[in-house]
């Protein structure tokens, strides 16, 4: 069988942390920022977890998951 190839793109937004959860970064920080505040923002550094409904999803994404 060939190599499984990675979604490129898939990897540059995923990654997985020790446990085997699947991190990801929030959404809404390009731009608009003058009205949101800044414990908003804050927030939205901050990286979360993929969504039960989405994982299985992603990790057919990543073949190392």
């Amino acid at each position: 069988m060939p190599k499984v190839k990675t979604r490129r793109g898939a990897a540059k937004r995923f990654r997985f942390t020790g446990s085997g959860k699947i991190r990801r970064n929030k959404a809404y920080l390009r731009h608009i920022l003058a009205h949101k505040s800044a414990t908003q923002k804050r927030n939205l550094r901050k990286a979360g977890a993929v969504s039960s409904a989405d994982e299985k999803s992603v990790r057919r994404l990543l073949p190392n998951g």
